[in-house]
Parts: C-alpha cells; sequence; structure tokens
C-alpha cells in the first residue's frame, strides 16, 4: 500500500510498507525521494539570488577623481571601484588602493542617487579604507564572522563597476589562511581565497555568504592563475574600519631596523635549543631609534621577540601592533654565536616610515 504525504517546504515523501525485524506486523515507514539535478540546481541558484537580494542594495560604485599633479600635462585621471555600506549613517568601506590618492570621490548608490564623498581613513598595509557620504537610513551589509568561514562553502562576490548597475559571481570558499603582499610590502593574513571570479572594477565589494552574510573584501586577482581571486577577511575589516571610523588610522609599532631574512647554522641551533632554524639579520639601524637605545647592532640575527621564535621579517611585524606601543619587550638575538636578550621599547610608527 501507497499513500503519498507533502510536507511543508519538502519533496512528496511516500509512505510504504515495511516489516520490522523484531515485530513481523507489517508498519509504515517514511521514505524521502531524492532530489534530481534540476531541483539542485534551482535551490542552488534560489540561494544565490537571495544572498544578491540582503546584499545588493548596500553595495555602492565608487568613482575617483584626480586632478593633473603640478608640472605635469594632460587632463585629469581617476579610476572606480565597488564599496559596500556597513552602516546606515553613510560609512562605506572599500579598498585602499581604490582611493588612494584620491581629490574627489563621487558614490553611486544602488538605487541611483549620486553623492560626494570624503575619506575617512586608510590603511595600505591591510588594503582597506573606508569613505563616508551625507545621507541616512541606508541599506547597509552585515559583516559575519570570517573564523566560521569554512573551504568549499558559497561564496558571492558582488561588485558595482562603473558604467553598469552590478555584477555577480558566485563559486566556493577554495582556501583559507592565505597571505598576499600589501603595497607597502607588509603581509596580510587571514586571507580569503575563491573561484568566485572578479570582473573589473568589482575591487573593494563584498564577498558574502549563502546567508548574506559579509566574509570578506575583494581585494585582488591572479591575472596568470584563471578564477583565483582574494578577499580581506571580514574579522580583520571589522576591526580595521573601527579604527579608521575612531582615530582615522591604524595605530603600529616599530623598532628601527633594517632586516632581512637569513638562515641559522645548524650547530648554532642545536647549541642555543632555539625554535627557529631562521632569523632576521640587521642590515641596518636607525640613528636615534628603539633599537640603537636598545644596544642592538648591525650583524646581529633577531630570533624572537616577547618570547616568541622570529623567523623572519613578516613574523616580526605580526608582533609590532599597537599594543606594545611604548611597553619594554624582550628581544632574543643571535650575535656570531653567542645568545643574547635586550630590552627594547618600540615607538608608533609614522604614517610616511615603512621600515621595521
Amino acid at each position: 500500500m501507497k499513500r503519498p504525504t507533502t510536507f511543508q517546504g519538502r519533496r512528496p515523501a511516500e509512505l510504504v510498507r515495511a516489516f520490522s525485524e523484531t515485530d513481523p506486523v507489517a508498519a509504515d515507514t517514511l521514505v524521502q525521494s531524492a532530489p534530481n539535478d534540476d531541483e539542485l540546481l534551482d535551490s542552488y541558484s534560489k540561494t544565490i539570488s537571495r544572498a544578491v537580494e540582503k546584499v545588493g542594495p548596500a553595495v555602492v560604485n565608487i568613482r575617483v577623481h584626480k586632478a593633473g599633479r603640478a608640472g605635469q600635462q594632460g587632463p585629469e585621471s581617476g579610476g572606480s571601484g565597488s564599496g559596500f555600506v556597513i552602516a546606515p549613517d553613510g560609512f562605506i568601506l572599500t579598498n585602499s588602493h581604490v582611493v588612494h590618492g584620491a581629490d574627489e570621490l563621487e558614490v553611486t548608490l544602488a538605487d541611483g542617487q549620486v553623492h560626494r564623498a570624503s575619506l575617512v581613513g586608510e590603511d595600505p598595509e591591510t588594503d582597506l579604507a573606508v569613505v563616508r557620504i551625507d545621507a541616512s537610513q541606508l541599506a547597509h551589509a552585515r559583516l559575519g564572522n570570517s573564523k566560521s568561514v569554512r573551504v568549499g562553502q558559497i561564496a558571492v562576490a558582488i561588485g558595482s563597476p562603473f558604467g553598469f548597475q552590478q555584477t555577480v559571481t558566485a563559486g566556493v570558499v577554495s582556501a583559507l589562511g592565505r597571505s598576499m603582499r600589501s603595497q607597502s610590502g607588509r603581509l596580510i593574513d587571514n586571507v580569503i581565497q575563491t573561484d568566485a571570479a572578479l570582473n573589473p572594477g568589482n575591487s573593494g565589494g563584498p564577498l558574502v555568504n549563502s546567508r548574506g552574510e559579509v566574509m570578506g573584501v575583494n581585494t585582488a586577482i591572479i591575472l596568470p592563475a584563471q578564477g583565483i581571486c582574494f578577499a580581506i577577511a571580514s574579522n580583520t575589516a571589522e576591526f580595521v574600519a573601527a579604527w579608521l571610523i575612531k582615530e582615522r588610522r591604524i595605530r603600529r609599532s616599530w623598532i628601527g631596523v633594517v632586516g632581512q631574512n637569513v638562515p641559522i647554522h645548524r650547530r648554532v641551533v642545536r647549541f642555543h635549543q632555539l625554535r627557529v632554524e631562521h632569523g632576521v639579520l640587521v642590515a641596518g639601524i636607525e640613528p636615534g631609534s628603539p633599537a640603537s637605545r636598545a644596544g642592538l647592532r648591525e650583524g646581529d640575527v633577531i630570533v624572537a621577540f616577547s618570547g616568541e621564535p622570529i623567523s623572519g621579517i613578516d613574523e616580526l611585524h605580526r608582533h609590532l601592533v599597537a599594543k606594545v606601543i611604548g611597553v619594554p619587550s624582550l628581544v632574543t638575538i643571535i650575535r656570531h654565536t653567542e645568545k643574547l636578550d635586550l630590552v627594547v621599547t618600540p615607538e608608533e610608527l609614522a604614517r610616511d616610515n615603512q621600515r621595521n
């Protein structure tokens, strides 16, 4: 006996006669038939559409105008990129490389309204920037928790390139924890890799999940490799945006050394029981810098900072953050074959200073 039954929001199920192993009396068993390919594709399409409908109204186009510089001939230059509203009172998150050096900014909302914008602040080290328009009660996107992102989940890249209303590409998260160089040379950590293609002008737009939560800010594409794109993780974006809105900049520290990555002789590693086989060679020291006052010399090899192993310049950068400004910190170095501990007090990094 078969009796069709329909459940809300599900495929029709059937009750079929079956026999229990312990009870010879026939019993009705629910059998759920598997969805076919057309239904799966339709469900996928609806998922993408819902995510775009939720976030799309917050995505904007940013038009950049750069006046001709003194001594240079020719008309003014410029470009465009994307961004998205993160607060109803007009704060917009985008890429630093989109707005860097702009004399004027013009934002076009999803409904076609055009507003003049001002730069709140930018952080080239993470390729993020915040601009603001004089508007209120705007549709805005919600920044999700990038720690919950998993490889294989749906990723939707939304942009608003100049001349088009919006563009949408979809794919999956193909890798997590990637690193890439910023324009200043520092390493950006926890970058999301996706195969959702980035169209020209989509830089600064959101990368969202199936629930319409922003999990990253689209920032770059590898041209020689087809379909490999990157996004700055939403947790990084939320941290940077908060500081840019509060102080218009990100505070970092420095100790005043010019360094390069070098291997450490195996005998030295074994003798001092070092946790690293590479370190940062001090190739130069800024006069009057924290490193100079601490007694560091050219030729020293930094192998630890505040008790944490240092195997390269990038790891040293990760430790030179705002919280260590003015805090005496222990730096472990190898000088010739001797291991020494010196105390250095990092200072705040000036905006134009890109050294360690």
